[in-house]
């Protein structure tokens, strides 16, 4: 069932909120209303129109999060062109590949990042535009079409408007649903990326669910801190507080505990958007200090009085992120068993939600009051389906299958590997392991590609083991890799905690042993680590900090 138009959806956004703030950029303080907003918009569609930008043409954005990143985008998809959202992390070579591959003819980028791009490497591109003033940065020789209508833009879009623009001046283009609105390259593990194509209803299927979820509404206030350029956060930290008269603060930095705590108590979010990794520091430098301390170690042990502990520490957490929000969503990566459990017994108001890029993110998800611990919520209802390849499904884990509004049309020039996830009959492969219940409750067991077989025949998600082996101290990350029939953890150990603690380099060895012992308490006998290989440095990671796998498992 095709959902409504995506595009019209923004059109009647922007007439009805037009007087409320919109966009604020929480390092300036700037502020733009909804009218401010679709003026600016309206400005590049007149400078797409000048420079002969086409519907279907692609342009490329990368940046850091600040309004003109959106203003970019959203003046793409509302003209009818093709937005290449790039993450900012992608190394420059990997960056200038997705402009080539994505055949984009214009480029929105970070002047930091263009000086370090390579202009007569892109081909295809006509101009480069910096996103912090929209300022023209380059444009191709002996074509000054483009220089031309940026210089006179100010009078074209005055003499467009001679009354000035208001609410009844918003006309956007006319793009079918089943129009390509989106290319979003992944940033996967397997060493290379593919450009998920999604279309208008695959974004309109996201964005529906979570306009009928009600967590962000008109006038609520929304903090942007994960990466716009994901899906992620692309789908619920901007596009539906977009459709519905949010205002986003864009926190645009890196969102330390620190710095993510002082700007919620600032901004008072109704909702909250984290990926696990932001959630897991804050438990191990505000929570588990507090509940380590002797006397408080002590109460928890008391029947009743740890009851009144734990709601302390709940309340202080809400107050933490700002105290106004309805529940926290986590996405993006597996979450540390250890504290869901413990937010779970606290009863933090959290849930966690499954997607991936190739769903425009999301596939499912369950209001926090309904949440089932360890799970990745229902499928989206209406939205999606999905099924397990397991004899078993609800308790045999097999590849997880979806279906439905959310899926991608396949991946940009790359049939073959199109075909290896997309079948005829829409059902998309995922690639993840799974469990599902009779009420469409999923659960998540690790990726396929990485499951390990023992000799015993056994299944084995390193995933699982990994999660185990993070929570002790003195390890920062790890990978399990089988190596000769035995399992083996790679480990890069946490220097600041040894430091803290006064733990000198020598003792490394015999730490790791007891760890590994302890660890192994905790497995069944076919997860049990043979032996621990200390790394010198961290792993190498993708843009979305998730390891490279591939290049560890020899």
């Amino acid at each position: 069932m095709m959902k409504e138009n995506l595009i019209k959806i923004y059109e009647r956004s922007f007439i009805d909120n037009w007087e409320l703030p919109v966009l604020t950029d929480y390092n300036t303080g700037e502020t733009l209303t909804y009218g401010d907003f679709s003026r600016n918009i309206a400005k590049l569609h007149l400078l797409f129109q000048n420079c002969g930008v086409k519907q279907g043409d692609r342009i490329a954005l990368i940046g850091k999060n600040i309004p003109n990143w959106i203003t970019a985008f959203m003046a793409t998809i509302t003209y009818g062109a093709v937005i290449v959202p790039i993450l900012q992390e992608f190394n420059p070579a990997d960056a200038q590949h997705i402009i080539n591959h994505s055949e984009a003819t214009m480029l929105f980028a970070s002047k930091n990042i263009w000086e370090n791009l390579e202009f007569d490497k892109l081909p295809r591109v006509r101009a480069v535009f910096q996103i912090e003033d929209m300022g023209l940065l380059a444009e191709k020789e002996g074509s000054d079409v483009i220089s031309k209508a940026k210089q006179g833009l100010e009078d074209a879009f005055n003499e467009k408007y001679s009354q000035g623009f208001y609410r009844n001046d918003i006309h956007f283009a006319e793009v079918p649903n089943e129009a390509l609105v989106e290319i979003n390259y992944t940033s996967g593990t397997t060493g290379f990326s593919k450009g998920v194509m999604l279309t208008a209803n695959n974004l309109a299927g996201n964005v529906v669910y979570g306009i009928n979820s009600g967590l962000h509404f008109r006038g609520s206030r929304a903090l942007a801190f994960l990466p716009l350029a994901h899906a992620f956060g692309c789908a619920f930290d901007m596009l539906t507080p977009l459709a519905v008269g949010s205002h986003i603060t864009l926190l645009g930095r890196i969102p330390s505990p620190k710095i993510l705590v002082k700007a919620m108590a600032e901004i008072k979010p109704n909702l909250v958007l984290t990926v696990p990794l932001v959630l897991e520091k804050i438990y191990t430098k505000m929570i588990v200090p507090m509940i380590s301390r002797g006397a408080l170690r002590w109460a928890l042990a008391v029947p009743y009085l740890d009851r009144r502990i734990y709601s302390q520490i709940r309340n202080k957490l809400i107050e933490a992120f700002g105290g106004e929000f309805e529940e926290v969503i986590v996405g993006g990566a597996p979450f540390n068993a250890e504290v869901e459990d413990f937010l779970y017994k606290i009863k933090f108001p959290f849930t966690v939600g499954y997607g991936m890029t190739e769903c425009g993110p999301l596939v499912s998800h369950t209001p926090w009051r309904e949440f089932v611990p360890h799970s990745a919520g229902r499928i989206l209802p209406g939205i999606m389906e999905c099924k397990i390849l397991s004899d078993d499904p609800e308790n045999i884990p097999g590849e997880i299958c979806v279906r439905g509004e959310n899926v991608m049309q396949g991946y940009f020039h790359n049939t073959e590997a199109t075909d290896k996830v997309l079948h005829e009959d829409g059902w998309l492969h995922t690639g993840d392991m799974g469990t599902l219940n009779a009420d469409g409750t999923l659960f998540i067991r690790g990726r396929l590609k990485t499951m390990l077989l023992s000799s015993s025949g056994q299944n084995i998600y390193p995933e699982e083991i990994e999660a185990k082996l993070n929570n002790m101290l003195y390890v920062s990350e790890s990978l399990v890799v089988m190596r000769e029939g035995k399992l083996v953890a790679l480990v890069y150990p946490d220097y600041d905690s040894m430091d803290q603690l006064g733990v000198t380099r020598d003792k490394l060895p015999a730490l790791m042993e007891e760890i590994r012992t302890e660890l192994n308490k905790l497995v069944a006998p076919y997860e049990r680590i043979a032996k621990i290989q200390l790394m010198a440095t961290e792993f190498d990671k993708t843009p979305k900090r998730s390891i490279k796998r591939y290049l560890y498992s020899n």
